[in-house]
């Protein structure tokens, strides 16, 4: 396999793990241990906000006033996406019920879960998409309490559009918390009295971490780490617009990786050439973020042929994936790991962080070799039941009562016993012999 790095990256997506788990470890234990305090010291401390946690509707609806129409009609325009893709989302599954044996029935209950508590943050950026794309998707699950959390924004409360997209898209319940103390929150129901059974949404380092430390007393989402995008392109691609993507995915934080899978090293060190150009004229803090990121976790890979960037992309299983090359079914046909995928010049990642439909919350660091991105499927338990009658129910009890015993789990097979002693009276079976452990 012929691969070529042209540029290598001086980082890993986990190189700043260890020290975001040894700070997550210590606030969760204070948060578990005194509560609804912990919390409102840790806003003051690490978020300089000290006022009221959870949002009245009076002061909700003070908030949104200000909110200009033309901001209300996109985010509604993007609310209506996100919900529409995810109630087809729900369509893909659904109740059932089918005969197994004569006498054995056996199917399954789709239900949404009670509780979930959505994350959006509003660090570096006012994270708007974020609200909607959890809030609108638990909303199209049928989810009954939907808590939302967001931090305070530079000093302030939630920022309105963040607040007023939370509130278009559903959520019941809206705090004033960021980081792990809101992650923390919503897990323990803390403020709300409703513990959550699963928390969702994006977040730095030491969000992810507190997600990942939860995971168990709560579902999450995905084990999330900083926003990454790869972007495959032949020599049939605009080296301007590739450039373009990368920097647009790069300004998400100092750790975000971007990487440029290709066949054309001509297109490679066009790209390398203007990803640094269109770096410089970006805004101060989105110039710092993707300046970093370029330069610590940047790669640039050079292949032979298709088969090879395939075998690539699929290696680092990328949160996003653009693809920038001809014969798109082909690469919709063989590429297996990603979180979502972009196909084609006119389809952009920034479309599917903000507005087109499919959500925005997906895997990072590999784990889309397992796993997708959040969906209305994350929000909902497949149930499974049975029914049978006591002819049905004959064949089950001899087969389980030999298995059983076969286990050496004697008291397994006895409830099958008992069930054929008392239901066929005259007959005798063949129920195995019993296995000492």
């Amino acid at each position: 396999m012929s691969i070529n790095y042209l540029k290598k990256a001086a980082k890993t997506p986990e190189t700043e793990t260890s020290t975001a788990q040894q700070v997550v470890t210590e606030m969760l234990a204070n948060i578990e241990r005194n509560g609804e305090s912990a919390v409102k010291e840790y806003a003051v401390k690490l978020d300089k906000w000290s006022g009221d946690i959870v949002m009245s509707e009076s002061a909700i609806n003070k908030i949104l006033a200000d909110v200009p129409d033309s901001v209300k009609r996109d985010i509604d325009f993007a609310v209506k996406q996100v919900f529409d893709f995810a109630l087809a989302q729900k369509k893909s599954i659904s109740d059932f019920s089918t005969t197994l044996h004569p006498g054995v029935t056996a199917g399954q209950k789709v239900l949404p879960v009670n509780v979930v508590g959505c994350y959006a943050p509003s660090g570096r950026y006012a994270h708007i998409a974020s609200a909607y794309m959890t809030v609108a998707t638990a909303k199209a699950a049928g989810v009954k309490n939907i808590i939302a959390c967001s931090s305070p924004f530079r000093g302030g409360g939630i920022h309105p559009y963040v607040l007023y997209a939370f509130k278009a898209a559903g959520a019941d319940v809206i705090m004033t918390l960021g980081g792990v103390q809101a992650i923390a929150s919503m897990a323990y129901g803390l403020f709300t009295g409703k513990p959550a059974d699963v928390v969702v949404g994006p977040g730095n380092k030491f969000v992810a971490e507190a997600k990942r430390s939860l995971f168990g007393k709560v579902g999450i989402d995905v084990f999330a780490g900083p926003s990454e995008i790869a972007v495959i392109a032949d020599e049939s691609a605009d080296p301007k617009i590739v450039a373009s993507d990368l920097v647009g995915q790069a300004e998400h934080g100092h750790e975000s990786p971007a990487w440029l899978f290709t066949t054309s090293e001509k297109l490679a060190k066009e790209v390398m050439e203007l990803v640094p150009q269109m770096i410089d004229v970006l805004p101060p803090t989105a110039k710092d973020a993707a300046a970093c990121a370029w330069r610590d976790y940047g790669e640039v890979i050079v292949c032979s042929t298709r088969e090879e960037l395939a075998k690539v992309s699929d290696q680092y299983a990328s949160e996003h994936l653009e693809v920038h090359a001809t014969d798109l079914d082909w690469w919709l046909s063989n590429l297996t790991c990603y979180g979502s995928l972009f196909l084609g010049e006119e389809t952009t990642v920034a479309f599917g962080d903000k507005t087109s439909g499919p959500n925005h919350v997906l895997p990072t660091k590999g784990a889309a070799r397992y796993s997708g991105g959040l969906s209305v499927h994350k929000f909902m338990k497949t149930l499974t039941w049975q029914k049978m009658t006591r002819e049905g129910s004959k064949e089950m009890a001899l087969v389980t009562a030999r298995i059983s015993r076969l286990e050496g789990m004697e008291a397994h097979a006895r409830t099958a016993d008992d069930r054929l002693e008392k239901y066929f009276p005259n007959e005798i079976f063949d129920l195995g012999s019993p296995v000492e452990v």
